[in-house]
C-alpha cells in the first residue's frame, strides 16, 4: 500500500494556491507577464514556508507548453513532468550533498548546452549556502553572465552564509513565516477535503506547534491522524488526544496556575504544579504556554478592542484582576525561567522556582501580596544580630512597580535606632517626574528604622565606593552607570539615565543596596532619580580613561622614530584602528 504524505499531496501547484507569500508571488507574476525575467533568483526563509515549491512553480511557468505566463496550465506534459519531479530540463541539486567545486564545474559545463525539451534549462539549487567557497567562486562568472537559455533558482535557510558576490548577482526574495491563522486555515481545508473530523482546539494546537512552517504543520497533522486512528469517514481528532501526542499542557492547567498566583495562594500553586508533574510535561513548554497567556492578558488590558481568542483561560477575568505592571513582571520572569531551566537541578524545580519568584515579587499595593512575605509584628521589636539583619531584609524583599504621582512620595522619617545594623536594608524611589518607580525593598511597617552609616560625601567618594564594592556582572553594571546626587538623612540618592532603566530590576537594586551597606558600615536606603546624570559615573570615567590611554598610545606610536623611518623610507602605512595601549585587553 502506497501513501503520499499530506505535505506532498497538498503541495501547491499554482501561485494562487500558495499561502502567505503574496509579496513574492506578485513580483514573480509581474516579471513573467512583462517578460522581464532575471537570470538568477534567491529564495530565503525558514524551513517549510515554500521556497522550493515557489521555485518549481516558477520553472513550470517558464516552460509550460502553452507559453510563458504566471498561470501554467498544469495539464501539458511539461507541467505534469515538473509536478512529478521528472522533467529533464529542471535540474534539482541538493547543495548539502554536492558541496564540492567538481560538482559545480560539471553544472557549468552542462549549462552551455541547449535545453532538451523546454525553452529554459532551470537549475534549482537547494540549501545553496552549503556550497564550498571554491564552488561559489567557480560559479560566479557563469552566474553573472549565464547563457540566455539558463535560469538559476537558489533556496536557502541561511542567507548570511552566502558570499556578497553571490547575493549581488541574484534577485532576493525573503519568504515570511506563516502565522497561526494561516496554518489553521490550511489545515482546516485539508481536513475537510480528506473527510476527517477535528475540533478547533486540536487544529489550534497543531498550528501553534508548527511554529510558522506549514510543512511542519502538515507533518504533525499526519502524526495526529495516525495517533488518533483517524481515517476518511472514521473517527476524528480531538484536543485532548492532540495535546497528549504533542506533550503540551492543557490550557485549564495554566488557568489554575494563574488563578493561584493572582490569589497569592502558595499552597495551591505548588499543588497545581504537582498535578502537572503527574503528566510528565515539557516544563519549558508549560512556561511557553504561561507566557502566551500573559501576553493575551496584557493585550486585553492595554488594547481592549483587540481579539485575543478564546480557550480555557479566562482572559477577561484575569485582565480585570491583575495589575498591568504585575503581568509585565511575571512575563519577564517566565521568559527568564524558561532560559534558566537547563541550569536548574531538575526542570520541575526550575519551573517551581519561577512560580515562587512570581509569588515573592509583587507590585506595592497589590492586595493579594499583603499577607504573603510580611514578618510577624513582634519581629519589628526584636533586635536581630547584624548577620541576621541582611537575611531578614532578603526574606522581606519583593519587587514593586507602581504608578508615580505628580508630587514626590512622602517618606516617614526614620525612627531612632537602638543599635547599628538592626534594621532591614531599604530601597525606595521617588523620582519627581518619572512615569514609574521601582522599590526593591520597601519598609515593612511604620516602626522600621535605618541603621547609622557613614555618609557618601561627593561624587568622587561614590566612585571610590563603587570600586571597593567588589560587585560583578549585572549589579556591577548598575553601580557603574549610577551617578551620585546626594546622601542625607540616611538616603543615598542616585541618578540613572533613561537608557539604563533596564538595569534597575529589584534583585539588582537589592544586591547594590547590600554591597553599599557593607562598605558604609550600616544599612542604607537607596533612592533612584530619573534623568541624565549630572555627575560623572564610573562607566563614563572608565571610558574617558580608555580614550586618554588610546590617544597617548596612538601619539606615542606615530611619533616613534623607528615608525617614522619605516613610513618615510619604506612606504609603510599606519592603521590607527590597530593601535592599542599595552594594558588593553
Amino acid at each position: 500500500m502506497s501513501y503520499l504524505v499530506l505535505a506532498r499531496k497538498w503541495r501547491p501547484k499554482r501561485f494562487a494556491e500558495l499561502v502567505g507569500q503574496e509579496h513574492v508571488v506578485r513580483a514573480l507574476t509581474n516579471a513573467l507577464e512583462t517578460g522581464r525575467v532575471h537570470h538568477a533568483f534567491l529564495f530565503t526563509g525558514t524551513r517549510g514556508v515554500g521556497k522550493t515549491t515557489i521555485a518549481r512553480i516558477f520553472a513550470k511557468s517558464l516552460n509550460c507548453e502553452r507559453g510563458t505566463s504566471a498561470e501554467p496550465c498544469g495539464e501539458c506534459e511539461t507541467c505534469q513532468a515538473i509536478d512529478a519531479g521528472r522533467y529533464i530540463d529542471l535540474l534539482e541539486i541538493d547543495a548539502a550533498s554536492n558541496t564540492g567545486v567538481d560538482n559545480v564545474r560539471e553544472l557549468i559545463e552542462n549549462a552551455q548546452y541547449m535545453p532538451s525539451r523546454g525553452r529554459y534549462k532551470v537549475y534549482l539549487i537547494d540549501e545553496v549556502h552549503m556550497l564550498s567557497k571554491a564552488a561559489f567562486n567557480a560559479l560566479l562568472k557563469t552566474l553573472e553572465e549565464p547563457p540566455e537559455h539558463v535560469k538559476f533558482l537558489f533556496a536557502t535557510t541561511d542567507p548570511e552564509k552566502l558570499l556578497v558576490t553571490v547575493l549581488s548577482r541574484c534577485l532576493q526574495f525573503n519568504l515570511k513565516r506563516l502565522d497561526e491563522q494561516q496554518i489553521r486555515g490550511q489545515i482546516s481545508r485539508i481536513l475537510i477535503a480528506e473527510g476527517i473530523d477535528c475540533d478547533e482546539d486540536a487544529i489550534a494546537q497543531l498550528a501553534r506547534a508548527a511554529d510558522g512552517s506549514l510543512r511542519d504543520g502538515l507533518s504533525l497533522l499526519d502524526q495526529a491522524i495516525a495517533y488518533c486512528g483517524s481515517a476518511a469517514g472514521g473517527g476524528g481528532l480531538d484536543g485532548i488526544s492532540v495535546a497528549a501526542m504533542l506533550g503540551t499542557v492543557d490550557r485549564s492547567r495554566v488557568q489554575a496556575l494563574l488563578a493561584a498566583l493572582a490569589a497569592g495562594d502558595g499552597a495551591r500553586l505548588l499543588d497545581e504544579a504537582a498535578q502537572l508533574a503527574d503528566f510528565s510535561p515539557d516544563w519549558g513548554g508549560v512556561l511557553d504556554a504561561f507566557s502566551q497567556a500573559l501576553h493575551r492578558i496584557q493585550v486585553k488590558q492595554l488594547v481592549p478592542a483587540a481579539d485575543v481568542g478564546s480557550d480555557a483561560i479566562d482572559v477577561d477575568a484575569l485582565a480585570a484582576e491583575l495589575r498591568p505592571e504585575l503581568v509585565q513582571l511575571w512575563y519577564q520572569m517566565a521568559l527568564n525561567g524558561r532560559r534558566d531551566l537547563g541550569y536548574a537541578p531538575s526542570p520541575r524545580s526550575g519551573f517551581e522556582m519561577t512560580l515562587l519568584r512570581m509569588l515573592a515579587f509583587r507590585p506595592d499595593g497589590d492586595a493579594s501580596q499583603q499577607a504573603a512575605p510580611r514578618p510577624h509584628p513582634a519581629a519589628a521589636h526584636r533586635a536581630p544580630q547584624p548577620s541576621q539583619a541582611r537575611a531578614d531584609a532578603a526574606a522581606r524583599a519583593r519587587a514593586t512597580m507602581a504608578e508615580a504621582t505628580p508630587e514626590p512620595q512622602q517618606v516617614p522619617p526614620p525612627m531612632p535606632a537602638p543599635a547599628p545594623d538592626t534594621a532591614p536594608a531599604r530601597v525606595e524611589t521617588s523620582p519627581p517626574a518619572t512615569p514609574r518607580v521601582v522599590d526593591a525593598v520597601p519598609a515593612p511597617n511604620a516602626n522600621a528604622f535605618v541603621g547609622s552609616a557613614l555618609l557618601v560625601t561627593d561624587s568622587e567618594h561614590w566612585l571610590e565606593l563603587v570600586a571597593r564594592c567588589g560587585l560583578r556582572g549585572a549589579p556591577k553594571l548598575l553601580a557603574e552607570n549610577a551617578a551620585f546626587v546626594a546622601h542625607t538623612d540616611g538616603v543615598l540618592r542616585l541618578a540613572l539615565a533613561p537608557e539604563q532603566e533596564h538595569l534597575r530590576s529589584p534583585s539588582l537594586v537589592l544586591q547594590l543596596c547590600d554591597a553599599v551597606g557593607r562598605q558604609l558600615g550600616g544599612d542604607v536606603q537607596i533612592r533612584f532619580e530619573a534623568g541624565q546624570p549630572r555627575s560623572e559615573t564610573a562607566n563614563a570615567r572608565n571610558a574617558r580613561n580608555r580614550d586618554v590611554r588610546q590617544s597617548e598610545a596612538e601619539s606615542g606610536f606615530v611619533t616613534d622614530p623607528g615608525i617614522q623611518r619605516l613610513v618615510q623610507s619604506h612606504g609603510a602605512q599606519i592603521v590607527p584602528e590597530s593601535i592599542r595601549p599595552l594594558d588593553a585587553p
